[in-house]
């Protein structure tokens, strides 16, 4: 990952390269210029006098160089990694600080912040053979700068192929189900599986999230089509376990109202006091074996054509 400049820094060095330059160069290097000049006026030859003041004004610039380079002024998520004769020896920053010259030298500036990065499989097959495309967002931080620095060339690439492989990896080991209703325990998998490559270079995988799983639309409508006849078989399955819950019922009462005698007298006259409540209903009550019953009974159910009043023998 890239580092963006510093303005404050390179501002700092040019203010100390102009202080150092301007006085030195007024001091040694022009003494030299302008006897050149007064030297052409009359004609003497002045190519050894200008080679040495071209000399010492170069010479002035790049000891001003050297000296502004040694100032180093890192922002508070910068982090840099420092080594003497070739060995790391720590981080710096942030703040002010110096390095002195040509001891010392600058292994790596790193970025120290939470960065969040996606990384996607493609028509990666899941364990029961089915090709999906899963995206998942990466959040990460550097936690230790020199390991960052020493023991990976490029620790934000090699972050990505882990994330990559570890994806793969997670989805050829699951399912297709547990992918599209699991997301949180697979991104607990997944960032195992990241934090375990990761940490070996001084990178720690703060979370893992998966954003989207796309799978075939032909298994989409297979999956809806499985989903209604399973809600469907689970719907008949209620109704049949309700059937069941009234029929017991029905035989408790049954057998409650036949072992005590009135009982079932009783029952009769409570559901014609139940009847009777409907605005609608009329009620003719008559023996079950009386012929003048059954003739008023269909007399009066043929008057009234209109309604639907039972009839209760």
């Amino acid at each position: 990952m890239s580092i963006k400049r510093n303005p404050v820094q390179s501002f700092v060095r040019n203010v100390i390269r102009l202080v150092i330059a301007v006085p030195l160069w007024l001091l040694i290097a022009l003494p030299d210029l302008l006897a050149v000049l007064n030297a052409s006026a009359s004609g003497a030859n002045t190519t050894g006098r200008l080679i040495v003041g071209v000399v010492k004004t170069l010479a002035i610039l790049w000891v001003a160089n050297i000296v502004a380079k040694i100032f180093y002024i890192l922002p508070q998520w910068e982090r840099l990694v420092l080594l003497r004769l070739g060995k790391s020896v720590g981080t710096r920053g942030p703040g002010l600080f110096v390095i002195p010259p040509f001891i010392f030298s600058v292994a790596r500036i790193l970025d120290v912040r939470i960065t969040t990065y996606e990384v996607k499989a493609t028509k990666t097959l899941t364990r029961d053979n089915i090709p999906v495309d899963v995206t998942a967002a990466v959040e990460l931080e550097v936690e230790d700068p020199e390991k960052a620095a020493i023991e990976v060339k490029d620790y934000w690439k090699t972050t990505e192929w882990a994330s990559m492989e570890a994806l793969k990896s997670t989805i050829g080991g699951n399912d297709l189900k547990p992918l599209l209703s699991e997301t949180d325990r697979i991104a607990a998998e997944l960032k195992i599986g990241i934090d375990a490559a990761a940490k070996d270079y001084g990178v720690n995988v703060r979370a893992v999230r998966i954003t989207d799983v796309g799978t075939p639309p032909t298994l989409v409508e297979e999956l809806a089509v499985i989903a209604r006849a399973e809600r469907s078989a689970q719907a008949k399955q209620i109704q049949a376990d309700a059937e069941v819950a009234v029929a017991a019922a029905l035989a408790e009462a049954t057998g409650i109202l036949t072992s005590q005698e009135g009982s079932l007298e009783l029952r009769q006259i409570q559901a014609l006091l139940e009847m009777s409540k409907e605005e609608s209903s009329m009620i003719i009550v008559y023996p079950a074996n009386s012929l003048m019953g059954q003739q008023i009974a269909s007399a009066s159910a043929g008057s009234a054509s209109q309604q639907s009043g039972p009839i209760q023998p």
